[in-house]
This record gives structure tokens, sequence and C-alpha cells, in this order.
């Protein structure tokens, strides 16, 4: 549609322009379609659901479905649900003032319908965008109906209204969320009783307020979210209101790991001018991925996509200090910013009661099969010999978090083969030339590193860093 100061502004004109209400869902369904016919993005921003969540999705939104997605925590459900107001037409008219955002052809609430009646073909229309049409609750034990649904306002009471009147009503978030998407987060939380009040929304679609016999037909697309119940104690679903739900879908963490490295790089907020070469994304990526599937955690609990966000994150962190202490002219991470991770993330994890008191060391364990599976994949089938040939008379490296890229090149000295190892962990895109010496130190340590998970080298643990040797 055009931009808003070009349509109609009143509701004569709104007649004579052809505008055509439809529901909600009917508005979904029918831009969904469109899109799916256009090839268009129907959920930007969502990753590693393509094959899996978002066709179910898609059938319920098609079928005008209410929705709850299932899953444990970090798997993006919020993420998901916030681009379904992509779906909505981009501006939808309203009567003004009206807290019900009341279709002007279909204005449900007292104080529209008594204007639609007093102004006619006269009535001012506003437009809303659709980023305004979008309602978002998260449950917890002290949510009332009231916040919810609604209540009496006493200040209308105050004025000399009558308990009688419709309009001495404060509505609740679900109602003002009407000819919109409501979502609802981790609905389980809500006490039996309050959930019970979300009954008549899902199907009759009208609220009820202290006894008022409001008969609002509410026009929404209401989402939830959920974690499995085998994994809170907090609460569950109610079964009637679950009955109410057309659609339930699970949801899951990235099952590639294309994906989960696409994912951490879309949502990681790096350092401005801080480098993190590809090589130790991947190596973010799966150690996130290990820590998931380890025995050690517990598997109910998931590890959330913001784990490994705020592992990159701090990776990015670590090497912008070095930079700063050294005077590198730009900040490029390395292996020996990775143990810095397992300290600051470690909370973020829940741990069989079994291993109490050896989470970091499981922790480090998983990280350094991580560095171990990606050293594989992106050095596999390089030479490696003359770099460990620098070792063979005795002679060791030392490097850590505060010995910066010029000096760690300097101590290992020039070798054969320094390009190629650049040329794997350098992007093609980075032709800045203050980051070339932050590169070659990276993919010197990177090397040295996967040397020593390989036997090839030792490794002694310093105070400040490692000191690789025969």
């Amino acid at each position: 549609m055009p931009d808003h100061v070009d349509l109609p502004h009143t509701l004569g004109a709104l007649r004579a322009s052809g505008h055509r209400h439809r529901t909600v869902k009917d508005e979904v369904r029918e831009n969904l379609l469109q899109r799916m016919r256009s090839g268009e993005e129907r959920f930007p921003g969502v990753v590693g659901f393509g094959k899996t969540v978002l066709p179910q999705l898609e059938r319920a939104l098609l079928a005008r479905h209410d929705v709850v997605l299932l899953g444990e925590r970090g798997q993006g459900k919020t993420r998901l649900i916030r681009t379904l107001t992509g779906l909505l037409d981009e501006w939808s008219p309203a009567v003004p003032g009206c807290a019900l955002n009341d279709h002007p052809y279909a204005p449900v609430s007292p104080q529209a319908r008594r204007m639609v009646e007093e102004y006619g073909d006269d009535l001012p229309i506003v437009w809303r965008h659709r980023s305004e049409r979008y309602g978002e609750k998260l449950a917890t034990p002290d949510t009332s109906v009231g916040d919810l649904i609604g209540d009496v306002d006493p200040v209308r009471l105050a004025e000399g209204r009558s308990l009688d009147d419709p309009e001495t009503v404060h509505y609740g978030l679900v109602p003002r969320s009407n000819r919109g998407v409501f979502c609802l987060n981790e609905l389980p939380d809500l006490a039996a009783r309050i959930q019970v009040a979300l009954f008549n929304v899902l199907e009759e679609r009208d609220v009820q307020v202290r006894g008022y016999q409001l008969r609002l037909p509410l026009d929404l697309l209401v989402v939830a979210s959920a974690n499995p119940e085998d994994y809170t104690n907090r609460g569950r679903i109610i079964t009637p209101l679950k009955d109410r739900f057309g659609a339930e879908i699970r949801t899951h963490y990235p099952l590639e790991l294309d994906d989960e490295i696409a994912l951490i790089e879309q949502e990681s907020t790096l350092p401005p001018g801080v480098r993190v070469p590809p090589y130790l994304v991947e190596a973010v990526a799966r150690f996130t991925r290990l820590v998931r599937e380890s025995p050690s955690v517990d598997e109910r609990s998931g590890v959330s996509a913001r784990f490994a966000i705020a592992a990159l994150e701090t990776v990015a962190a670590s090497a912008e200090r070095r930079a700063a202490l050294t005077g590198e002219q730009r900040a490029v991470a390395r292996v020996c910013d990775l143990p810095a991770v397992t300290d600051v993330l470690r909370g973020k994890v829940e741990f069989d009661v079994s291993e109490e008191g050896r989470e970091s060391a499981v922790l480090e364990h998983l990280l350094r099969r991580a560095v171990y599976d990606t050293f594989r994949h992106v050095l596999g089938g390089v030479d490696l010999g003359p770099l460990t040939e620098r070792f063979s008379s005795g002679a060791s490296v030392e490097s850590g978090e505060l010995v910066g890229a010029e000096e760690l090149l300097k101590r290992v000295g020039p070798f054969t083969g320094l390009a190629e190892l650049v040329k794997r962990v350098m992007p093609d895109s980075d032709d800045d030339p203050a980051a070339a010496p932050g590169y070659a130190a990276s993919a010197v340590e990177f090397a040295l590193e996967g040397l020593y998970l390989n036997r090839r080298l030792s490794k002694d643990a310093l105070p400040d860093g490692s000191r690789y040797r025969t």
C-alpha cells in the first residue's frame, strides 16, 4: 500500500476507495499466499527452521489457527512470533481514539459504534502501521485477569459513571491487541485460573469483565510460547486451553552446523573494528553443539542460542582487550581468546547433579574437542611440517592473551607455508593491510593448537598463556 498520507481520511472516502475489510487471520493468510507465490521472504531473520518449523507454521496460518510454539529456551520462538507482523497489511484503518483499534466497517467497542453512528461518512479515519498491531506479554505467576482481559476503571466510576456503563471498563492487553497479533510468552507460567480466562478469547472471541455481559467479537491471531512441560515445574498449559489452540508446533535448535554459524553471525554484536576469523565462529558453533549433546548437561534445560552469541562476543572482547594493552593496530581474535568463554558462560548451562564441582573441567574438555574438530575441517590437508620443524631443536614458543600479533610472529619466525595458513583463516572480503599481522598470528596460533591437539607438539600452561614445545 502507499504511504498512509495518501490514504482516505474519512469513512466515506474509505468506502469510495473500494477498501475491503478482512479479519486478521484472513489478512495474514492472503499475504502469506502472495509471498509464497512471489518467492518473497516470509519470516526474515529466522534461521534453521526452513524445512521443519516454518512449513508447519505456514500450514497453521493458512488454516487460520491460533498457535502454540513449544520448545526449550533460546530456540527463537519469540523471534519467530514477532515476524508474523510482517504478514499484516502495511497500513490498516481504525476509528480514532478507541482502545480496541476498531475497524470503521466493523466497530466492536461501545465508543466506536457511537462514533460511527454519530459521524456517518464524515467519521475521521486514522491509519495504523503493522508494527503497531502487535501485543506481547511475558506470563508471570502474578499476572492477573485484569492485566490480560480488563477490569473496572475506578477513575471513570469516580467521574460519576454507573457500573452498568460498559465504558467504565479498562481493557487489558488482549482486547487492546484487537485486529492484530498477540503473543503470550511462557504460557505455562500463568496460574490455572488465569488460563481459564482465556477460554472465551480463543473460542468465542469475546471477553467478560466482572460480570459485564460485553459482547466484543475480538479479531486476533493468538500465538503462545512455552517450554516443554517435562522441563519446568512452574506450571503447565491446562488441557482445555491447549485444546483451543489449533496447532502445537515443536521448535528446535539448529540441526546443521552451517545454520548454527549463520545464527551466531546474524545475532552477535561485535565491537567495531574487531576481526573474528571464520574458524573461530565455527569453533564456537561446534562448542555450543557439543555442550548441548554432552551427557554432563541437563538435556531438558537446553543450551540457548544466547550461549553461543555471548561466547562469540566474549572472544571478540578478549581480542579487543589484548589490542588495547599491546598497542596492536587492529584487534584480531585468536585461539587464546577462547578459554575466556568457559568461566564467563558457565552459569548459562544447567549441569547434571553428578557433575557438581566439575563444571569448568567439562566445558574446557568440550572446547578442546571443538577446536580439534575445527582444525581438522579448516586446516586438514595443509602441510604443517615446516612449522613443526621450528621445534625440532628443542625451541619453544610462548603465546597468550597478552602477546601481541607481531610479537608472536617474531617468536615463531618465518617458515614455508605461512601464506597458505593465512589464506585458510582470513576472509576474502578483508583487505585491510593493518589487520594482516593479526590474521597471520591467528593462523599460526591456530596451527600450533591443532598440532598440540593432534599430539605433535606439547603445551605447558603458563599464568598468562601457553608454551608450545616438542
